[in-house]
């Protein structure tokens, strides 16, 4: 008895134990399935990510591959920038990387430089027109990233100056690039007409318009435009004129077949419901009529039980009155005389 209740929870343990052993193992086949699916190493050393500290709070360390991302939303947090105003910013500079666009990025010193130069310029006094110095910032705040701290933290004198500077930065900058295309402006048959007394070699854009002029000398070339070259600018306009008011015809001939559709349905509807209602009248009509003639039979009963019953009533009235006369009570008398002799 002994041996088996000692041998029992042994047993027991070591099915529990073989339990354990088998769901480790098949936990960790598969996290090996899956590390060779991410193409991960299950050796982690901590040596390989250099981890850094954020300049703006010594508490933050961060790998140096998240840096710059952890650098942009801990200066904002530092500038008192909420978690849901820092999702609504985005980068603006995205949309103009492929366009041909002046940008113009203003950093604080440059803000403080725009607004102090601004005030230094304006006049004492407000005029007309011009602001005093005393509506700028004494002291200019940080940039602001969105529309609220800019009207919040810069002045409406603060926001003109930086307006200004702005659109003079960006005229400067088309400014250079419309210098640097001078070439597409340059007029080439004037050029070539002044050149011609002139030997030498010829530039890139001489050979250019020359070959142009060729190509346009072309019989395939004229081929290809025969039905606008060989028409007036009259009988050009008068084509455009004729199609468009082709095109305004066919619409307008398909808005008056639908009214007329649309009126047919209408009538049909309208007759449709007349002769219902007809219908419904003589139906109304007959059956007012047949409970009129009921109604003067039931009439004319009634009369003739009120006519009988009132000549039953008479009769029966003048019985009584018969009866009750002298002469009737004579001759009742006289028959009871007879009757005892």
């Amino acid at each position: 008895m002994c041996e088996t209740e000692f041998s029992s929870p042994l047993e027991e343990r070591k099915q529990c134990l073989q339990e354990l052993t088998d769901f480790t193992e098949s936990c960790q086949a598969e996290l090996k399935d899956l590390l060779e699916a991410l193409g991960w190493s299950p050796e982690f050393d901590a040596n390989d990510t250099q981890m850094e500290v954020c300049p703006y709070d010594p508490n933050h360390t961060v790998p140096r591959d998240r840096m710059e991302k952890h650098k942009a939303s801990c200066q904002l947090s530092q500038l008192g920038y909420t978690k849901e105003e820092q999702a609504e910013m985005c980068d603006p500079s995205v949309y103009y990387e492929k366009m041909n666009i002046p940008s113009i990025i203003i950093d604080k010193e440059t803000l403080q430089q725009v607004i102090l130069q601004a005030q230094a310029n304006a006049p004492p006094m407000r005029s007309e027109g011009l602001y005093a110095q005393c509506d700028y910032s004494s002291d200019p705040p940080d940039v602001p990233h969105n529309h609220e701290r800019a009207l919040c933290d810069l002045t409406v004198a603060d926001r003109l100056a930086l307006y200004d500077h702005v659109t003079q930065e960006a005229s400067q900058q088309c400014a250079i690039k419309e210098s640097n295309n001078e070439d597409l402006y340059v007029d080439l048959v004037a050029k070539l007409k002044k050149g011609d007394d002139r030997s030498g070699p010829k530039s890139h854009l001489e050979v250019l318009a020359e070959m142009r002029d060729y190509r346009r000398r072309r019989q395939s070339y004229r081929a290809k435009n025969v039905h606008i070259t060989k028409k007036s600018y009259t009988e050009v306009i008068r084509e455009v004129i004729d199609v468009h008011s082709d095109e305004l015809s066919r619409i307008w001939q398909e808005e008056k077949e639908d009214e007329s559709k649309a009126s047919q349905q209408s009538s049909h509807r309208r007759t449709s419901e007349r002769d219902r209602s007809a219908s419904v009248e003589s139906r109304d009509s007959r059956v007012s009529s047949r409970e009129e003639h009921g109604r003067k039979r039931h009439r004319k009963r009634s009369r003739s039980r009120k006519r009988s019953r009132e000549l039953s009533r008479e009769r029966e009235s003048k019985g009584k009155r018969d009866s009750r006369s002298p002469d009737a009570e004579r001759h009742h008398k006289k028959k009871k005389k007879k009757r005892k002799s």
